[in-house]
């Protein structure tokens, strides 16, 4: 029974063991003896049942196409021009040495966690004091003072719009319509006041027609209205017998 307790991270990881296990040196590689070698592991790998990885197959091929190369009858001249089928496989095998006693001396170094241990020690839990601050009364009031002013900066004030009275409406149309003379009655209203205007000035023109205070006049139907004080006399008597009064 035959057990194999490396582990290798590849296919020049293997080759690298093979060379090293039997002192060979690097740049003079028996590529037959080493292929045999290498193609026994391989074929125990697949007894075992061991996922084989596609690299160590390529790599299988590669000293497989060197071991031919180096079997084939070549002239002498053909040896000075050629290069050596083993160069690309040595430059590889090199390189991977240089990076694997890199990352071996790195691992020899103390790892925290590992060789060194930092200690840990919970800071009890501290209570922190608060300091009252030493002010004195002028401070005091120098601050008080300070913020009246700043609230004085941004005092607001509320427009609102001025509340129209329909009893003083009454006394404005009277006062227009003094003299005895016809007003239009379109006259008796203002367009700056609005909306509300027109209401509280139509509302007290109804409440002096009410008080039979004023009258209102038509000549002819959908015609212009006009508005005068009501008389102690009849209103047909001062007027043209056409006019009716409404």
């Amino acid at each position: 029974m035959e057990v194999f307790l490396e582990a290798f991270e590849g296919p020049l990881d293997l080759l690298l063991y093979l060379i090293r296990k039997q002192n060979i040196d690097i740049l003079d590689i028996p590529v037959a003896e080493i292929t045999r070698q290498y193609m026994g592991y391989v074929e125990l790998m697949k007894a075992v049942r061991l996922e084989l990885a596609a690299e160590y197959l390529v790599m299988a091929a590669m000293l497989a196409e060197i071991k031919s190369r180096m079997l084939l009858p070549r002239s002498a001249e053909a040896e000075e021009d050629e290069d050596d089928p083993r160069a690309e496989l040595i430059r590889r095998l090199q390189e991977y040495e240089r990076f694997k006693l890199a990352s071996e001396n790195l691992d020899q170094l103390p790892r925290v966690g590992r060789e060194l241990h930092v200690p840990r020690l919970e800071a009890p839990d501290a209570r922190a004091r608060k300091l009252l601050p030493d002010v004195r009364l002028e401070e005091l009031l120098v601050s008080m003072a300070e913020v009246l002013r700043r609230a004085d900066m941004f005092e607001s004030h509320q427009v609102t719009r001025e509340t129209l009275s329909t009893r003083e409406r009454m006394s404005d149309v009277l006062e227009r319509l003094k003299g005895g003379a016809f007003v239009p009655f379109v006259e008796l209203f203002s367009v700056e006041e609005g909306r509300l205007g027109v209401v509280v000035t139509f509302m007290a023109v109804l409440e002096l027609i009410k008080e039979s205070l004023v009258e209102l006049v038509q000549n002819e139907p959908f015609g212009p209205i006009h508005v005068r004080t009501r008389s102690e006399e009849s209103p047909t008597m001062a007027e043209p017998a056409e006019e009716a009064s409404l």
